[in-house]
């Protein structure tokens, strides 16, 4: 087995006299895809940062492999001083690294370059991000959150380079169907200690609860063992002092463990407050259409909604589903067409943004809107306080600033605020952003069980496939289609995955528009001989180089060479590493001259 590219050793981390982190190993193989799983608050994040040398630990040790390039995608990038976007992805490449990297990922990530880092919205910060992390081709990538905030088709990309790409990762990640393509091995982080399987998440939830039914039944019996010695010392204490000791100085061990024993925390407790039932039909809209402009968002669409329905709206950034929801729902007026709305509607909606929160107020005034300790739930009075706990959100906590909450818990005060109000449409707008597995997998259960209909707008594409019954998506220039049943149904019906954004001025697509516009005369491009004979020759310098490099890892592979020969061991991963670069820089080159080898056949 090869030395790890990083280990984290007995790292331990508290916090405001609460352990976070105690004792935590981790180590992260060459090539290794690790997906970390944790509940919101069990410091994934900080563990993270902590591999990434950015935050140092109470105590325990990091190692990173000598010569080994760690990237970091946090949560909310810092874009610092950089007037543009791709001078920000320049900035994360080293002098031996290739240039070229930087636009080309801006440009697949549909980012032209020449954007100002701090006017981009959400979706375009975190495709920013991902290509000044991507650029490099690290050894070790760290991805926290990576598919926050970004379409499918774009999501759907990510997986594909990811991948392709020989970097180790360690992602953490609420999107299930991403970490069940991507993982190879989980971390599960829990009550401040990893548990570690060599298997993907696919095989994380059965693990899990195979793990937690293990400790419930262990509990038991020590629960039981407690009970059988403490009626010993009421009714069994013989006159042999010196056994009588030991066993009662084994009781006390045994009440210690029992009382220094933490448990797992709680699921939240998510309920609809359903008002009266609505009429059977709930939206009819025949031909409705909106356009800003010249740009045309919905085109004459046409969709009847009936009490029960659960309708999933998909589609990229900046396609139009919110402007089609705020058409449907009566929030906007359409510029044709006719949109009828059915008896007794009662709508509570989940805006992603969180931008009706103020962030100086604290948990119970955002609840309540600063009126006592009493919140409406489903027209009755509930105590605020016991409103928090069926999210999740400790007593303590009533007083803290919206501000400083994490997303999760942000995410799980905009649910119970909508879930407060009675109703009998929701209407949630990406509404599994920073949940964990534990609280998504409540969300789709109160979701199942909701009498009313929910139209929902989301990325995630697991939870579409087991909550919704039927699927929106866009088809260019302001045309809608739907679909029956989930994501991958609308994929097999439609035989086709969404287009995806691309950057507003490509290369190729210029070359194309002036070819078009040259002159017939203009000579065909072809070819040099330079470029015909790469093109031939570099897929056998490409194997050379693969056998050549599993060569050097089956060297690398004695666990025991980095103890007794440290000269090898430094050699062998130096030209294991020149040897990557070298092949990294065949394919590429090979991939230009193939593309400009398509492109000159096409023009």
């Amino acid at each position: 087995m090869a030395p790890p590219l990083i280990q984290l050793k007995d790292i331990r981390l508290t916090f405001g006299g609460t352990p976070l982190l105690s004792g935590v190993e981790l180590n992260v193989a060459p090539s290794e895809r690790v997906c970390l799983i944790g509940r919101n608050g069990s410091g994934k994040s900080t563990l993270l940062k902590i591999a990434a040398g950015l935050v140092e630990p109470d105590g325990g040790t990091r190692f990173v492999q000598p010569g080994a390039t760690v990237r970091y995608l946090p949560q909310e990038p810092d874009f610092g001083e950089h007037k543009t976007t791709l001078a920000y992805v320049e900035s994360g490449l080293a002098p031996g690294d290739d240039q070229h990297q930087a636009r080309y990922l801006l440009e697949q990530l549909g980012l032209a370059g020449d954007e100002n880092p701090h006017n981009l919205s959400g979706g375009e910060a975190r495709r920013a991000a991902l290509a000044y992390v991507l650029a490099p081709s690290p050894d070790i990538l760290l991805l926290d959150e990576p598919t926050n905030h970004l379409d499918l088709a774009t999501i759907e990309w990510l997986e594909q380079e990811l991948d392709s790409r020989r970097s180790a990762l360690v992602i953490i990640s609420h999107d299930r169907r991403f970490l069940t393509n991507l993982s190879r091995a989980t971390a599960w982080l829990d009550r401040g200690r990893i548990k570690q399987i060599d298997r993907g998440f696919a095989s994380f939830e059965s693990w899990r609860d195979e793990v937690l039914a293990e400790e419930e039944r262990d509990q038991h019996k020590l629960d039981r063992k407690i009970v059988d010695e403490e009626h010993w010392l009421r009714h069994g204490v013989s006159g042999r002092r010196k056994r009588n000791v030991k066993r009662l100085a084994n009781l006390h061990t045994l009440r210690d463990q029992r009382r220094n024993y933490r448990g797992t925390a709680g699921t939240a407790s998510l309920a609809a407050s359903e008002a009266e039932q609505s009429g059977k039909l709930v939206i009819e809209a025949k031909g409705v259409s909106k356009a800003y402009g010249e740009r045309k968002i919905v085109d004459n669409f046409s969709t009847r909604i009936q009490r029960g329905d659960r309708l999933g709206i998909i589609g990229p950034n900046g396609a139009g589903k919110t402007t089609l929801v705020n058409l449907l729902t009566g929030g906007g007026e359409p510029d044709s067409g006719t949109l009828r709305l059915g008896a007794n509607l009662e709508v509570a909606t989940l805006d992603q943004h969180r931008e009706s929160l103020d962030p100086k107020s604290t948990l119970a005034e955002a609840l309540t809107g600063g009126r006592g300790d009493q919140i409406m739930v489903g027209g009755k009075p509930k105590h605020v306080v016991g409103y928090m706990k069926d999210f999740l959100f400790a007593q303590e906590q009533r007083g803290t600033p919206v501000e400083v909450l994490s997303g999760g818990e942000r995410g799980r005060l905009m649910l119970a605020r909508a879930l407060a109000k009675p109703s009998n449409l929701l209407v949630l707008d990406e509404p599994t952003n920073d949940l964990d597995l534990e609280t998504l997998d409540v969300l789709e259960d109160m979701l199942g069980d909701y009498e009313g209909t929910v139209i929902l707008i989301s990325h995630d594409r697991d939870f579409l496939d087991r909550v919704v019954t039927s699927v929106i998506a866009p088809e260019g220039n302001g045309k809608w289609t739907e679909y029956a049943g989930g994501y991958s149904d609308m994929l097999t019906q439609r035989g086709a995955d969404l287009k995806r954004e691309t950057a507003k001025a490509q290369p190729v697509a210029e070359k194309r528009e002036e070819r078009a516009a040259a002159p017939a005369s203009t000579p065909k491009r072809k070819l040099s001989f330079n470029e015909k004979h790469a093109l031939e020759t570099l897929p056998k310098k490409m194997e050379t180089l693969q056998a050549d490099i599993a060569k050097l890892q089956r060297v690398l592979d004695d666990p025991n060479l980095y103890a007794k020969d440290r000269k090898t061991f430094d050699d062998t991963s130096a030209a294991i590493a020149k040897a990557h670069d070298e092949l990294s820089a065949a394919e590429e080159r090979w991939l230009e001259l193939e593309m400009l080898r398509e492109e000159i056949e096409q023009a």
